[in-house]
């Protein structure tokens, strides 16, 4: 599956991102710091790879910053793009589930490369709940202006 990954910074934890999506058989698509002439900023950086998602040149992306949270707000602005911070592995299994999160944020402070590790574990071992309430909630979540 191709995924998008975008980060203000590249560190320890950007490059085991990338590594793990490769060893699990994903192919990255690198926005940001990541990507030698791209603009780093995380507004900027976090929004090309939403708009990857939105527009199907990825499946789902992965948005890093200091906190996660500006990377996830950025990503959430991009219609059709439902961007979760997640800070362990129930919390991306359950905004895959609930939420049908199509682009995971995390905070480069707060992730080490073993919660990195789990926490990718739950987000692809979540799959969206068929849920007639959960399917709902995020129709509704879409109609929102």
């Amino acid at each position: 599956m191709r995924i998008a990954v975008a980060a203000d910074e590249r560190t320890g934890v950007t490059d085991a991102v990338v590594k793990e999506l490769r060893r699990r058989g994903h192919e990255p698509v690198l926005h940001g710091a990541l990507a030698p002439g791209e603009r780093e900023d995380w507004a900027w950086a976090s929004e090309a790879a939403a708009r990857d998602v939105a527009q199907g040149g990825a499946e789902q992306g992965v948005v890093c910053c200091w906190t996660g949270t500006g990377a996830s707000i950025a990503a959430n602005k991009v219609p059709g793009v439902r961007a979760a911070l997640c800070t362990d592995a129930e919390t991306a299994r359950g905004a895959r589930r609930w939420n049908d999160a199509n682009v995971l944020a995390l905070s480069l402070r707060g992730t080490s490369e073993a919660v990195l590790a789990e926490i990718l574990d739950g987000w692809f071992e979540g799959t969206p709940s068929d849920e007639h309430d959960d399917v709902a909630n995020i129709r509704h979540v879409d109609e929102i202006a």
